[in-house]
Order: C-alpha cells, then sequence, then structure tokens
C-alpha cells in the first residue's frame, strides 16, 4: 500500500468502523417504558443484540418489530460487526456487560485497532424512591425461604419494632448520621416485614389480607386529607395553622368521644404524661392535675410542666442519663477508685 492509499485508508477508517450502543434499562421500571432516544437508537440499529434470553425487555421489543438477536459477542467479534459504519445496540443484562466493556477497553488501549463510537444510552431510569421495590423483592423472597422469617408473627416481631424506634430516637439524640441512616432501614423493615406478613392474612381469624401497597395508599390518603393547605384550597402560613387543621381533619376522621382516645397507654410514662397533658391543653380543657403520695404523681407533674413548656421530659431525662453515665465512666476511670 503506497503513502496516499494508507492516508485514505486512516481516513476511512474511523468513519467506516461503526458504533456501538450499550443499551442499559433499570428492573425497577415496567419493562417496554423506554426513552425516546432508547427507541430510536433501537429502530436505526443495523443490528440489535443480547446475551439473555429471557431479558424483559424482549418481548417488547420483538412486538415492536425489533429483531433481537441472542447471542453474547465477545469484544472483537463486535467490533468486527460494526465494520462498514453500522450501527449495533447491545441491550445489557442486569450485569451490565462487564466483561464485554473490559474487551472493549482493552482493544481501545491496544491502539491497534480502529473503535467503533462507543455509547453508554440508558433507555430508563429508576425514580426516587425505586430502590424500595428492591426491598419488597428482597422481602418476598425471604418470608419464603429464611426458616426464621418465614415462621414470624406480628406478635412475635412487636418487640423488635419498639427496640428499633428506641435505636432511632437514640442515632438522632446522638447526632450520628450514618447511625442514623442504618436505624432508618431497620425501623422501615419492620413496616415491610409486618406488611408482608399480612398479605398472607389470618383466615381463621378472619382477618383480611393487605399488602405494602395498601400501608403506602393509606399514608398517602391521610397525608392529603391533613394537608388541605398544600393540596387543597386552605391556607396555612405558621405552624400552628398547620397544627390547627391536622386537628381538625383528624378529629373529623376519628369522630373519637374523648381526647384520650387514641393515646397508647404502654409507651414510658413521662411520655404518657406528656401526651395526656398536651391533648388536655390543645382541647382548652382545664384539668387539675390528680394529688397523691409517692413519686409517681410527682413525676406526673414534672411530665405536665415539661410539656407546657414545650420540652419533651422522656428526651430531657434521656440528655440528663446520658450525663450521669458519663459521670460513672469517669468516676470508675478515677485513680481515687484505686485501694
Amino acid at each position: 500500500m503506497n503513502a496516499t492509499s494508507s492516508d485514505a485508508a486512516a481516513q476511512a477508517g474511523p468513519a467506516a468502523s461503526g458504533r456501538i450502543v450499550l443499551l442499559t434499562t433499570s428492573h425497577r421500571v415496567a419493562p417496554g417504558l423506554l426513552s425516546w432516544p432508547a427507541w430510536q437508537a433501537l429502530r436505526g440499529a443495523d443490528q440489535v443484540l443480547c446475551a439473555d434470553g429471557a431479558h424483559p425487555q424482549l418481548p417488547y421489543l420483538r412486538e415492536a418489530g425489533i429483531a433481537v438477536d441472542e447471542t453474547s459477542p465477545g469484544a472483537q467479534e463486535l467490533v468486527d460487526a460494526c465494520a462498514g459504519g453500522r450501527t449495533v445496540v447491545v441491550v445489557a443484562t442486569g450485569e451490565g456487560e462487564p466483561r464485554l466493556t473490559d474487551g472493549l477497553a482493552r482493544l481501545a488501549g491496544s491502539g491497534r485497532v480502529h473503535m467503533p463510537e462507543l455509547e453508554l444510552l440508558p433507555a430508563s431510569y429508576d425514580l426516587p424512591g425505586a430502590r424500595l421495590l428492591d426491598l419488597v423483592q428482597v422481602m418476598d423472597r425471604i418470608r419464603v425461604e429464611c426458616p426464621w422469617s418465614s415462621r414470624q408473627t406480628h406478635e412475635g416481631l412487636a418487640k423488635y419494632g419498639i427496640e428499633e424506634a428506641y435505636e432511632l430516637v437514640e442515632a438522632i439524640e446522638e447526632g450520628d448520621r450514618d447511625e442514623l441512616r442504618e436505624e432508618l432501614g431497620d425501623v422501615l423493615l419492620q413496616v415491610v416485614f409486618h406488611s408482608r406478613i399480612a398479605e398472607e392474612g389470618r383466615p381463621q381469624d378472619g382477618a383480611e389480607p393487605f399488602s405494602i401497597d395498601d400501608v403506602a395508599a393509606g399514608i398517602v390518603t391521610k397525608l392529603i386529607h391533613r394537608h388541605p393547605h398544600v393540596f387543597g384550597d386552605e391556607t396555612a402560613t405558621t405552624p400552628e395553622e398547620v397544627k390547627e387543621h391536622w386537628l381538625r381533619t383528624k378529629a373529623e376522621e376519628k369522630r373519637r368521644t374523648s381526647v384520650t382516645e387514641g393515646i397508647p397507654l404502654g409507651q414510658p410514662g413521662l411520655a404518657l404524661a406528656a401526651k395526656l397533658a398536651s391533648r388536655a391543653r390543645t382541647a382548652g380543657l382545664e384539668v387539675e392535675l390528680p394529688r397523691g403520695e409517692g413519686v409517681g404523681y410527682e413525676l406526673l407533674a414534672v411530665a405536665a410542666r415539661a410539656e407546657a413548656e414545650g420540652v419533651d421530659p422522656e428526651a430531657a431525662l434521656r440528655a440528663a442519663a446520658r450525663a450521669y453515665r458519663d459521670a460513672i465512666r469517669a468516676r470508675e476511670g478515677s485513680p481515687a477508685l484505686d485501694g
């Protein structure tokens, strides 16, 4: 080959080397719901390849008239398939085709191959909250296959819900962001676990099954109804007005005969006392605190006073208890203890 023909080949090589499009999709998005650029690439391709014959996208691509070859070419084979300016679309499997992309990277790094144009094209994107779908799927499998999880009941898990809630509060009060993220996940697990159990129902008890979707739908409906200043025609410019809307709509929903209804009596004593005082104060009820002998009545008065001053008595006592813990540890390490 003379110099002139060599120069011409060098100029024609890149233009004639074609294009490889690696098409990625999210399993968290319904198959067939692809972006417009993805459909354009698929329809304009000279060849569409997929290594996974069971890929969830394939039936939808074929229904759209796109021929898909179920094959897994090596890097050099794929480069050769692009010769003459052809475009090849590779529908990536869930792993993202690491063997193929590594092989293409080695070829490109060798400097001995006219590489096609390489493009990574996301065909579908995860929406916010999409990873919650993964959690539901993982919980489904654990419930079926795990010897321990498959035997759990609402009653058996109840204690873990309490423990996880306390650990979450501790992470918040300690200001540990990493711990906070982990504890939020543990609390979320309790919600998903109980919802998964509820899907099975209890025919012997006449209980109707419900799912995590029912749980989410319920709280969405509640939030929208209790925020008419956001989703309706009401207006609220202060936290006090928001609370007023919340309490009014809650009262309409519950139609309770007493402000004490719905207060769980099993919660810690200080929190219980403060909640009762809050309900009475919010309702405008002037109720004198009961008097009696013993520390219980003294704690009741302290909790009511804290609530009136906008202080959470449980949080305040925990903060004081942590200071007491630190003092104990400091005393344990004091040289005065020796001998």
